[in-house]
């Protein structure tokens, strides 16, 4: 998931003046930006409205328990059939691979957007460890590319890829903030004329458009309510340091494990015995971890964090490693979603790991540090982990701690595997 995957806008020409140049990006910026938010709220709320059908309505019709181990490995299982088949038989196959997609890309051709949509609703609605990022994101950045050129040819293509970026970025955290640092980071070592703002201009207008979208017609937050932290000490400093950096060392075992199981999926050759397999083998970790390990994690973290001190370390520790798997497994097996928002989940219980072997330690700092920590080794995108954490925290006096504890954090996942392959199934460094 490096930050190379979005291209920032074109800058405007030296001899040009930065009003003339800016002033017309306005229009379609706004325009990309409502239409990159309606389309990942839809998706979002038909995948609901079909996982109520599944979890809800079908398990009361039949008189069965909605999560019982036998209709979870049954549906995950039934998804995977259905993934399998929309992949197999749909045009455009749902897309490439996607271990090896990060946030964005080379835009799609229009006509795989439909099965890509498709099988990436079927993901979210059924409990798979995805969410919804990566997918929204690159059919977005396809349908933008695509129109954008033909209402303005002589536009460079490039310039819509950022916009879709930065606009379904905006939409996916309520926020333009983090579109804005994901390509302040995607700018470092790019050559461009006219200033960082000037390049940021257009991209920020659209991530603006998207969240607010998103803002008024639904609710995004990832503030989990956590107790506040008001005057941090020394103590919680250090206690920041090591969970951040054990938090991803653990989420570093699912990178480096990743190629052998991508791979071992691919031996399977056909998607109608890897989406299968892969569902099955999901559905017996959802059996095993429970409700809570199913789905994209953002309103399980909510659900987990509600009991602080209501879980024991054993616990947390099979929700932490059975999410984590889930995750892997999920992200192999040829499932159309993104890795940000389980590994969210995954972060949130390791970190509440560590404050229930350690009580002393504040939940905030424990939580946001081991989001942290997660995120930063299965994403490698520093400003968003930072972001999410800081967030999550929902306290202003955790900011500086979780500035210094992804400096170790950072060393500790630089230059190893990422949770993301390239074309010939070989780890990311």
């Amino acid at each position: 998931m490096a930050t190379d995957h979005a291209p920032p806008a074109p800058s405007p020409p030296a001899d040009e003046a930065p009003l003339r140049v800016l002033l017309p990006q306005v229009l379609p910026a706004l325009a990309v930006g409502v239409g990159a938010a309606l389309l990942f709220l839809g998706i979002s709320a038909l995948g609901e409205k079909f996982q109520h059908v599944l979890w809800n309505d079908l398990p009361d019709a039949l008189d069965i328990g909605g999560h019982s181990s036998l209709w979870t490995i049954s549906v995950l299982t039934a998804a995977g059939i259905a993934v399998g088949l929309v992949i197999w038989k749909v045009p455009g196959h749902a897309g490439p691979d996607p271990a090896a997609m990060g946030l964005g890309g080379t835009p799609l051709a229009p006509g795989i957007v439909p099965g890509l949509l498709l099988a990436t609703t079927l993901t979210l609605a059924s409990g798979v460890s995805l969410g919804p990022e990566n997918p929204t994101i690159a059919a977005n950045i396809a349908l933008a590319f695509w129109l954008g050129r033909k209402a303005a040819p002589t536009v460079p293509g490039a310039f819509w890829v950022s916009l879709a970026s930065a606009a379904t970025i905006g939409a996916l955290f309520g926020t333009p903030v983090a579109a804005a640092l994901v390509i302040s980071e995607a700018l470092v070592g790019r050559p461009g004329r006219g200033s960082l703002w000037d390049r940021l201009f257009a991209p920020l207008v659209a991530a603006g458009a998207g969240s607010m979208t998103t803002q008024l017609l639904a609710e995004p937050s990832f503030d989990m309510d956590l107790p506040p932290l008001t005057d941090p000490g020394w103590g919680d400093l250090l206690a920041a340091l090591a969970i951040a950096s054990v938090a991803a060392l653990f989420g570093l075992a699912a990178c480096y494990l990743f190629p052998s199981v991508h791979a071992a999926f691919r031996r399977l050759r056909h998607p109608m015995l890897m989406l299968p397999v892969g569902g099955l083998a999901l559905g017996l970790l959802g059996a095993l971890g429970g409700p809570l390990t199913l789905f994209k994690g953002l309103d399980e973290v909510e659900e987990l964090t509600a009991s602080i001190g209501g879980w024991s370390s054993g616990e947390l520790a099979k929700l932490a490693v059975v999410k984590l798997a889930a995750l892997l497994v999920a992200a192999s097996c040829g499932f159309r979603g993104g890795r940000i928002f389980p590994a969210v989940f995954v972060g949130a219980a390791f970190g509440m790991l560590a404050q229930a072997l350690v009580p002393e330690v504040h939940p905030a700092v424990a939580v946001s540090s081991g989001v942290l920590g997660v995120l930063l080794a299965t994403t490698r995108q520093g400003w968003i982990s930072l972001f999410v954490a800081a967030v999550i925290a929902g306290s202003p006096a955790t900011l500086a701690l979780l500035c210094l504890a992804s400096l170790p954090a950072w060393l500790v996942v630089t230059g190893r595997p990422q949770l993301e392959l390239d074309e010939q199934g070989n780890a990311l460094h």
